[in-house]
């Protein structure tokens, strides 16, 4: 049995299909399994960690967000057979990073927990998500052509979050992942402009980004991005500016497939953007 947290993420919705696709036993805990429309052949259970026992026993493999990974949830887990930790991490975490930033804060002192805890481990470090480009959906849903932002030339390399998920399915159901650290991106640069282009093609609009002032920069723009860090994540965009991301060939060293390109990922998100 696998334990997937976070089952109506983008992630970890993706990594539930991929398992049970290949036959394995799936446990998708989610805070309202009521309303969380996962497949019926998943065990769908409540996430609620003061019941360890209805969330682990059995399983031998966990699927880990940030938030989830407490260290009395990873003491729990291994007291009821959990062997291995999986940890949705993110590519912040890195030599030299600056360690007083709120998302290195928050997803380093999660890994040390996972190490300390006496679980099998494995980290994978995404940077940029493809689906952080939902954030212009409701600008583009309202039938303007002209999208607002900021840092029209700030560069990524965004990953497909199914990309993400395939290489959890093989650290899961493969040997040898234990104790690495895996470092994913999608397979090119593209600056924000030209993401918002590229799903203007999807769509069959042509779609323009207009660069805004990030001291005009809200939660309208950003409604993904808790309040208390977005200044430090506008911070982290501005220095993204003509600057050539970081970008790995992990998803097919991992899976044998390469990652996919910003344009496969704006045509299976069309209907997103559409009204």
């Amino acid at each position: 049995m696998i334990v997937v947290t976070g089952a109506t993420g983008n992630v970890g919705r993706a990594l539930v299909d991929r398992l049970l696709a290949a036959g394995q036993p799936v446990r998708a805990l989610t805070r309202d399994p009521a309303r969380a429309g996962l497949p019926e052949r998943a065990e769908v259970v409540a996430f609620r960690p003061d019941d360890p026992a209805a969330l682990f026993t059995g399983a031998t493999k966990i699927f880990l967000y940030a938030q989830a990974a407490t260290a009395p949830l990873l003491a729990a887990a291994r007291e009821h057979g959990v062997r291995h930790a999986l940890l949705l991490s993110s590519g912040i975490v890195r030599e030299g990073a600056d360690e007083t930033h709120p998302i290195h804060v928050a997803h380093a002192t999660v890994e040390r927990h996972i190490r300390d805890s006496g679980l099998a481990w494995t980290f994978l470090r995404p940077n940029a998500f493809a689906t952080n480009a939902l954030q212009y959906a409701p600008q583009i849903r309202a039938g303007g052509d002209t999208v607002r932002g900021v840092h029209a030339d700030a560069l990524s390399a965004p990953i497909h979050e199914d990309d993400i998920a395939a290489v959890a399915e093989r650290v899961l159901l493969d040997d040898g992942h234990e104790g690495a650290v895996h470092r994913l991106t999608g397979p090119a640069a593209t600056s924000n402009a030209e993401q918002v282009a590229t799903i203007g093609d999807a769509l069959g609009r042509k779609l323009t980004f207009e660069e805004i002032d990030p001291a005009d920069a809200g939660p309208e723009l950003f409604p993904h991005v808790p309040p208390q860090m977005l200044g430090r994540l506008l911070e982290t965009v501005a220095q993204a500016v003509g600057v050539p991301p970081e970008i790995t060939g992990t998803v097919g060293d991992i899976t044998g497939t390469p990652a996919r390109a910003f344009d496969q990922w704006a045509r299976d998100h069309a209907a997103d953007f559409r009204p």
